[in-house]
């Protein structure tokens, strides 16, 4: 059968995506577990989720040694020995670090969780941080930032997000070498003690799983003293940014980054969703303004794009590419023609379906495996969203008008309100 490929093949317009909501039980020591029980091979993963990144250390970087070094040995068994136990299991595991969070997390077979729980309750309780351990991951993680700091475009995302929420506030800190290397032990000690192994977490259970799990669970997670959670401390960034141009010389590079932007909101606002097509609009995914014009016409830049950042306490919008230094002040010239446009032109009803049934389609796509959409899940459960929020995210994508980006434009991305970081140079 011959196909004509000069006829683009017909399309189903994505309307409602349901998402199968978590199942909630209170282990014996009050710990919540949330259960996203989906899918059909007998794969796991276990989660524990402590409220303890940035926001509560007392000295920066105390909360990133803290979690990575929960394999690095226990008073049972060794950093070798912990990782030859999970190997022989055929299970992966990972300690993640954010600004707001702190993680465990263990990916097995469903008939080895048996043989998982005990060893993760393990690190929660029994973390001994040993010298050797400590010293090498203070200099690989220096190293990694010695290598990074040659990037221009690490420098321009960090500068920008030191000089949105200032150095001091957590989501504007950065490891230097010299903070890793004074990080006295006693900091990282403290804050495991009071954070983690006193602490108290959410364990995050999805996948194909069954009562005897949740039983396993209990009976491993579920019978140490349950800790607390402790309020986040409050920081307030400032607005000095706004107007701002700074530039981060480096005359050997070739190219420059450039990051503009500025403090938003997280997905607790009223304005979230039609903010999410006006961004996608301008410089969302491959076929953006942004794009369209400084990639695809102008031959600036190999990629441009544009993004809301949403974090547990704050939220902020930045655009980022990377251009000859040569091309620095034109492609922002670009930039700022585009957002204008926004400001004074009305969306196109094509385009503006166009990007609809994109996002559509690509939140529906997003959805394929149990652990994709027990993500989708953590995050109502972690952020306190309604729990019909994502549900309601086709609809509320659809329902945004020409004159509601407009007004989004107008409100959000005045470019009088945003900072531009430019490292390489101009």
């Amino acid at each position: 059968m011959l196909i004509d490929r000069s006829t683009a093949p017909d399309f189903k317009v994505v309307n409602a995506v349901n998402l199968p909501e978590p199942k909630t039980f209170t282990l014996d020591n009050g710990t919540d577990l949330h259960v996203i029980n989906i899918g059909d091979q007998p794969v796991i993963r276990l989660e524990c989720i402590f409220e303890a990144g940035s926001w509560l250390e007392k000295e920066i970087g105390a909360s990133f040694f803290a979690i990575k070094m929960l394999s690095e040995g226990t008073s049972d068994l060794t950093s070798q020995e912990i990782s030859e136990a999970f190997d022989r299991l055929g299970a992966f595991t990972e300690m993640t670090h954010t600004s707001d969070r702190i993680g465990i997390v263990v990916y097995c077979l469903s008939r080895f969780l048996p043989d998982v729980l005990p060893m993760v309750n393990g690190l929660i309780q029994k973390a001994v941080f040993p010298e050797k351990e400590l010293q090498d991951l203070r200099n690989i993680t220096i190293q990694n930032l010695k290598v990074n700091k040659e990037k221009t475009a690490y420098l321009a995302t960090t500068k920008f997000r030191a000089e949105l929420f200032g150095s001091g506030h957590p989501y504007g800190q950065s490891q230097e070498e010299a903070n890793i290397a004074k990080l006295p032990l006693d900091a990282i000690v403290s804050h495991y003690d009071q954070f983690i192994k006193n602490g108290k977490y959410t364990v995050v259970l999805a996948g194909k799983v069954e009562d005897e799990h949740i039983s396993y669970v209990n009976q491993f997670l579920g019978q140490e003293r349950g800790g607390e959670h402790y309020p986040a401390i409050s920081y307030t960034p400032s607005e000095d940014y706004k107007g701002k141009e700074v530039v981060v010389e480096r005359p050997e590079s070739v190219q420059s980054s450039i990051r503009m932007g500025r403090i938003l909101f997280n997905r607790h606002h009223p304005d979230y969703f039609k903010f999410l097509v006006t961004n996608e609009i301008l410089g969302g995914y491959f076929g953006s303004r942004l794009m369209k014009n400084i990639r695809e016409e102008k031959g600036l830049t190999y990629g441009i794009s544009s993004h809301l950042v949403t974090l547990k306490q704050e939220g902020y919008f930045m655009i980022g590419t990377d251009v000859k230094k040569e091309f620095t002040q034109q492609t922002i010239d670009e930039i700022k023609k585009e957002i204008n446009r926004l400001q004074t032109e009305l969306v196109g009803s094509d385009e503006l379906q166009t990007v609809k049934n994109f996002m559509a389609g690509e939140f529906a796509g997003s959805l394929n495996t149990a652990f994709e959409v027990a993500d989708r899940q953590k995050i109502l459960l972690l952020d306190g969203l309604a729990p019909d929020f994502f549900n309601r995210y086709i609809n509320q994508i659809h329902a945004t008008t020409s004159e509601d980006v407009l007004e989004m434009a107008n409100r959000y991305l005045r470019t009088e309100d945003m900072i531009t970081i430019i490292a390489g140079g101009k």
